[in-house]
């Protein structure tokens, strides 16, 4: 995906839901803080997406531009209009969002992003393979900073037990990319 799909799925994800502004917290948000993300971190094509108004308007994006919608036959990424309670989030994560707004790429329409370590601590909470794979990309580069990322995964609402769990990913996984060792 590119910043520009990005500035367009806010556009037509805020025009579907009636909305000025959309929250963008899926793995594409990368792309409101970082334009120019490297590949690795680009390579989904939906962008999650919630009105920050017109909530009940989610199931509404997610049939005009979801998966296998005409939109996304056409344009080859797609929308996914989703709860903000599909996302777990650190706290004061809406304080930190990046905007994304144009009057060329969004019309003037507003995308909110989650900010990187916001991000990426969320990522960790699904703890899925693609979503460490994700994070280690966002160490590897620099776009992320461990102590910062370890702070925001303590302000997520896990049992304490799992946040250990995930900081110690995070210090095992920074170590050995300050090593040398990619995988």
């Amino acid at each position: 995906m590119t910043r520009g799909e990005l500035e367009h799925a806010i556009r037509a994800a805020c025009d579907v839901a009636g909305d000025d502004a959309v929250y963008v917290f899926g793995s594409q948000a990368i792309l409101g803080q970082f334009p120019d993300a490297p590949a690795d971190l680009r390579q989904s094509v939906e962008v999650d997406v919630s009105p920050r108004t017109r909530v009940d308007r989610v199931d509404h994006i997610d049939g005009a531009l979801g998966e296998l919608s005409r939109f996304h036959q056409e344009f080859g990424f797609y929308v996914h209009g989703l709860s903000l309670e599909a996302a777990k989030l650190p706290a004061g994560w809406k304080k930190r969002v990046i905007p994304v707004r144009d009057d060329v790429g969004t019309r003037g329409k507003t995308g909110l992003c989650v900010e990187a370590h916001d991000l990426a601590a969320s990522k960790l909470a699904a703890f899925r393979e693609k979503d460490r794979d994700f994070v280690r990309v966002l160490l590897k580069e620099r776009l992320v900073k461990e102590r910062v990322l370890r702070a925001r995964l303590q302000s997520l609402r896990l049992p304490a037990e799992e946040t250990e769990r995930l900081v110690k990913w995070v210090k095992l996984t920074a170590a050995g990319l300050r090593a040398g060792n990619t995988t």
